[in-house]
């Protein structure tokens, strides 16, 4: 969509307000409105001023003025704003030069592409991210300096077996780990999941299709077809936006945390991938599982670089409260041909060779997408450039190994902190191209440790009082 077509399109849908969205470094949507006589051609040239001081992980009062830019290909007419609202994604530039601001991850994730194809590797990177969320009830949480307590409801809870619902206590309620995927009345939840699917299908989105996952208490999955990197990470931007609206339209909550409940399985984004060049899949060939030697090397980097990448597609300390034995976790770092125990499997897609493609399954939906699949490609690009070869797959249930043997197979790290040290330490091929700044790096790392690691670490949680208190 042309800046004309875009301005055409606002008016013919009626809209009276143009909302300007654009993502911080942690990976949420911000925004302000205007009016739309303020939707003018040099709108999309010169952009309009705001003050970015307060935006998470971006610089300070002393450099706060940055300039919004909206794209003219993402407009869309906002399906929640009670005033008809057409809304834009923007891209966040320098007020003196309109350069890319080095902050703004979709900025990043540009540059990421341009270094794919300045390679020659390859012209167009696929990805196909499939995030993992839960929808409650009710959730309420605080910690002052004397108490600490969350509480999470949902009625298709199994605690709530019991529960006295005024006599209107029909069961139907999931056991832990059993709610990948009976039908109605046990999937309470399938006509919010189709509204859902419904709303993303107006926002643009083809919908694959959607069910109840594994845990208890409304765990849920919806798949929207893959797409090219930046188009593919602003509709997941769109995706989460879209399920936590209708889920709140009924009065109820979305969480995409990895591991809201205990002694159920946590909420995963695999990541599909493929590489193309001049409309052909790079990854097909007559290797392992029908891979080329492209795609192996691509796997190789994905591993190598696996410790490192955590500290951006597992970026939160509760990511690794999902990333444990025992709950279909996917810890270890091999690949395999169908194998969902290993961290990269590769899907048994058929003859078609276009299908090829690999599945990275250790992230999760806490990523910030945009900074995930720039950092996924960097290291895809380094295996392939220094030919990394995976070493042997591993055609075998993982997480069923005995523990001698589980040993010996390289796992991701168990914290978060670890994985930012491996970042800080192993991080440069992030760096290549200038895609991310040593500056980004350090202040992406300086911001987890201070805000999120020692804070958690200083304060008492509730089961330490069960463990310690009577010592």
């Amino acid at each position: 969509m042309t800046v004309q077509e875009a301005i055409k399109y606002s008016k013919d849908k009626g809209a009276r307000m143009v909302d300007l969205k654009f993502c911080d470094l942690m990976g949420m949507w911000q925004h302000f409105t205007i009016p739309i006589s303020g939707l003018v051609p040099d709108l999309f040239e010169e952009g309009l001023g705001f003050d970015g001081s307060s935006i998470r992980g971006w610089r300070g009062i002393e450099e706060s003025d940055m300039v919004v830019r909206p794209d003219p290909a993402t407009a869309k007419m906002d399906p929640f704003m009670e005033v008809p609202t057409v809304s834009f994604i923007c891209d966040v530039v320098l007020p003196e030069t309109l350069q890319p601001y080095n902050r703004d991850p979709r900025q990043i994730l540009r540059k990421a592409v341009a270094y794919l194809k300045s390679t020659g590797i390859a012209d167009v990177a696929y990805f196909g991210p499939e995030a993992e969320f839960f929808i409650f009830d009710d959730v309420r949480y605080d910690q002052t300096n004397n108490a600490a307590f969350y509480q999470i409801d949902s009625d298709e809870g199994t605690w709530n077996t019991g529960r006295d619902e005024g006599g209107k206590n029909l069961g139907y309620k999931p056991r832990h780990k059993e709610g990948y995927f009976p039908v109605l009345p046990i999937d309470s939840l399938h006509d919010l999941r189709t509204e859902m699917c419904l709303e993303l299908e107006r926002c643009g989105m083809e919908v694959e299709r959607q069910h109840h996952e594994v845990a208890s208490a409304g765990q849920a999955e919806i798949n929207i077809k893959f797409d090219e990197a930046l188009p593919m990470a602003d509709k997941m931007m769109w995706f989460k936006y879209v399920i936590k609206n209708v889920a709140r339209r009924h009065q109820k909550t979305v969480t995409f945390m990895p591991k809201p409940l205990f002694g159920d399985n946590g909420s995963g984004m695999h990541i599909h991938i493929s590489l193309w060049k001049d409309g052909k899949n790079l990854f097909a060939g007559n290797k392992y599982a029908g891979l080329s030697d492209t795609a192996l090397y691509c796997i190789g980097g994905i591993l190598k670089h696996a410790p490192a990448l955590c500290g951006i597609i597992n970026p939160t300390t509760n990511s690794y409260k999902r990333l444990v034995p025992g709950f279909e976790a996917p810890i270890k770092l091999a690949y395999s041909f169908k194998n969902r125990s290993a961290a990269v499997r590769i899907p048994n897609s058929g003859p078609n060779p276009n299908a090829k493609r690999i599945e990275f399954r250790t992230p999760d939906p806490t990523a910030n997408i945009y900074l995930a699949q720039a950092a996924l490609i960097m290291a895809a690009v380094d295996g392939i450039i220094n030919k990394t070869h995976p070493g042997d797959p591993l055609d075998k249930d993982i997480y069923g190994l005995p523990p001698e043997e589980a040993a010996k197979v390289p796992s991701i790290p168990g914290s978060l902190e670890e994985s930012l040290q491996n970042m800080k330490l192993h991080g440069d091929f992030l760096k290549k191209g200038d895609v991310f700044s040593t500056e980004l790096i350090e202040t992406w790392i300086n911001w987890k440790i201070e805000k999120e690691i020692r804070p958690i670490q200083q304060r008492p949680v509730p089961y330490e009082f069960y463990l310690y208190y009577d010592l």
